[in-house]
């Protein structure tokens, strides 16, 4: 069927009234805070009904001339769900930040920023074209930096550094895979990308552009080995941030592999199969690391790292299987959805914890909740999701995932070939399933069975230990999530159909049966790997007795296996400066040498020629005995001047 799309401006303003709204509120906020807050409210309650005006049809805008290229935005049936999602965990989460912000010192520049962050997300969502994402990409980047060094101490510095340094790095890459791909094709447009692509007789010529441009976003979604700002930055940013961090911000770096995997390497195998393997990789990871870490929010941090292996796994298996990957889209598009549900609960719920008793560390917080059968209840239900119980919505999009492995075992079997990496693939993959279970439940039989042997730590706040408003939202999202698992295919089933078109896939063939024993069968062998990890490691490895012999939480992850301290760090703070040091040292004495001879053979009264005059401007050409260190001083104002006229001209160009 022929989609046909109407231009609408409600496309521009989701992306820029958030732009403009910042601007308002951090004016409001220099002088009355509260006016400010409620501003905040009006502002993504705004944004969320906008992005309601989407649903139902297609729709396009361009601003043509903007640095050349143009922007163009576009929402199909994936980018109106998206914008959707968006707004309204936005608004969630600035609802919640009011109280959980009511004790943090710099909330006007927070709020500033947590807008602009905003609109960039949209940006990237809505973008039409990878010259837009780009754009939007990057100013998304510098902006939840802020979000994420909010409280300035020494150890979240560090980790927001590290969080800008791998978004900078990244960014860089992909620029210049845009670069090389638009001198190939001349158009970053999506939809045209995909028709050259296709029209390519070997895509094998692509993959150094598709892995330059893919850098970026996959260090966005804290895909291995880039994932290393990830634990860190979840874990010291306010939970509110962490929270947009885990449900969003990582997922524009997947919808970024989305847009390469399946605009430009559709139905690409051995595309797929890089993905596969990445996805493999992370996924196992970061469930590996949530099981040893004793800290709340790094362990969903790293269950954050996790579940977005589970959908890059996906995102691979639709190259795998071709035209036919109608499930793997599916499971793509769901696990991405639900995975925001479940990390906007455990985020904000982490979060009402820290409120309250400024702890994180598992045994501080160890027994909290066994007096609050709400708050439970609302950690319950996305554990349960995202363990992939039967009946709650994470099993729903998992089965999907699996079902399309299990496929494609079959094709491989039916055409000779070796089925042995599939099967090993499948098997990681239901062990990591085991593994989202056992850390979970740690975390759940910590706070909400376990008694603390030191005693219940005191709250510091005065009143309940919530909001009655954020309880009714917290509770009724948790409420849908069962509901979404136990009518897969009046709710699922029909967002994934909307989502198939940007992915070129097919919606399947016939009705999934989600229920039957060969689906529920690979639920059973994660549930029995979750309680085999959790009762003999969990609690006979991971748990020691303390000096007075109390049963405690230990991090028993080794020191040796932190690569950015140990591999990252050391090469590009000492190893690369040492190298490029070394060759400019070598640059530096050759035109040194160079601006001698020169001295010797032409510019010498000796044989009649003319001397420049001297002066500092002019050291390369004193005499005095230190002239050496005179030649680098000068050549290096000279590369100083030319830096600047290059921006200046930079700055003509695009400005003109």
């Amino acid at each position: 069927m022929e989609h046909i799309a109407t231009t609408s401006i409600v496309l521009p303003f989701l992306v820029f009234f958030p732009f403009l709204g910042a601007v308002v509120s951090y004016i409001i906020g220099r002088s009355n805070k509260g006016a400010r807050d409620l501003w905040t409210w009006i502002l993504s309650a705004v944004v969320f009904v906008a992005s309601l005006m989407l649903l139902g049809k297609e729709t396009v805008y361009e601003i043509s001339g903007f640095c050349g290229l143009g922007m163009s935005f576009a929402a199909d049936g994936f980018g109106m769900i998206l914008a959707v999602l968006t707004s309204s965990i936005w608004l969630i989460t600035t609802l919640f930040s009011k109280e959980y912000m009511a004790a943090e010192r710099n909330r006007n520049r927070y709020y500033f920023f947590v807008f602009l962050t905003l609109g960039a997300t949209m940006g990237i969502f809505l973008s039409a074209d990878l010259f837009t994402t780009f754009i939007f990409f990057e100013i998304m980047s510098f902006t939840s930096f802020v979000l994420v060094m909010h409280d300035e101490e020494e150890f979240t510095m560090r980790a927001a550094k590290t969080y800008l340094a791998v978004a900078v790095i990244g960014g860089l890459v992909t620029l210049m895979g845009l670069f090389m791909m638009y001198q190939k094709a001349g158009t970053l447009n999506m939809n045209e990308l995909t028709a050259f692509m296709q029209a390519q007789e070997n895509p094998g010529d692509f993959y150094a552009i598709g892995v330059l441009i893919l850098f970026g976003f996959a260090a966005k979604a804290g895909l291995f080995p880039l994932h290393i700002w990830l634990p860190n930055a979840y874990t010291v940013a306010p939970a509110p941030s962490s929270a947009l961090l885990s449900c969003l911000l990582t997922k524009t770096g997947v919808f970024g592999t989305i847009i390469v995997s399946c605009k430009l390497f559709l139905h690409d195998a051995a595309w797929g199969n890089f993905i596969l393997i990445l996805g493999i990789i992370t996924m196992v990871m970061g469930a590996v690391l949530a099981v040893f870490s004793v800290n709340l929010k790094r362990t969903l941090a790293c269950s954050s790292m996790s579940q977005i292996g589970f959908i890059i796994i996906a995102i691979g298996m639709q190259g795998l299987l071709g035209e036919h990957n109608a499930l793997a889209a599916s499971g793509t598009f769901l696990h991405f959805l639900n995975h925001s549900l479940f990390k906007l609960l455990l985020f904000i719920g982490a979060g009402v914890i820290f409120m309250n008793l400024r702890e994180l560390n598992l045994n501080k917080v160890r027994g909290y909740g066994k007096d609050k059968p709400l708050l439970k209840f609302i950690f319950l239900m996305p554990i349960l999701g995202i363990g992939g119980i039967p009946l709650w919505n994470g099993y729903i999009s998992k089965t999907l995932i699996h079902e399309s492995m299990v496929e494609y075992i079959e094709v491989l079997a039916e055409a000779g070939q070796s089925t042995t990496f599939m099967h090993c693939a499948e098997a990681l993959f239901l062990f990591s399933g085991g593994l989202t279970l056992a850390y979970m439940t740690k975390i759940f039989v910590c706070i909400f069975i376990e008694d603390n042997p030191y005693g219940v730590a005191q709250s510091v706040r005065k009143g309940p230990y919530m909001s009655k408003m954020m309880a009714v939202i917290l509770a009724a999202i948790a409420i849908l999530l069962p509901v979404l698992g136990c009518l897969p295919h009046q709710t699922q089933d029909v967002l994934a159909a909307m989502g198939a078109h940007f992915m070129n896939a097919h919606t399947p063939e016939h009705a999934i049966h989600y229920f039957a024993w060969v689906n529920l069968k690979g639920a059973a062998i994660s549930i029995c790997v979750g309680a085999v990890v959790y009762f003999l490691f969990i609690r006979k490895v991971l748990m020691r007795k303390d000096a007075q012999g109390n049963l405690v939480y230990v991090d028993c992850w080794p020191e040796w296996c932190n690569i950015e301290d140990k591999i990252y760090r050391p090469l590009l703070l000492t190893v690369l400066p040492y190298i490029g040091g070394f060759f400019a040292r070598i640059a530096g004495n050759l035109l040194d040498g160079i601006i001698s001879v020169l001295r010797m053979l032409i510019f010498n009264d000796d044989n009649g020629r003319v001397v420049p005059p001297e002066d500092k401007y002019f050291s390369a050409y004193t005499d005095y005995e230190a002239d050496h260190e005179m030649y680098r001083e000068g050549f290096a104002t000279s590369l100083l001047l030319i830096g600047i006229g290059l921006t200046v001209a930079v700055i003509y160009i695009i400005v003109g």
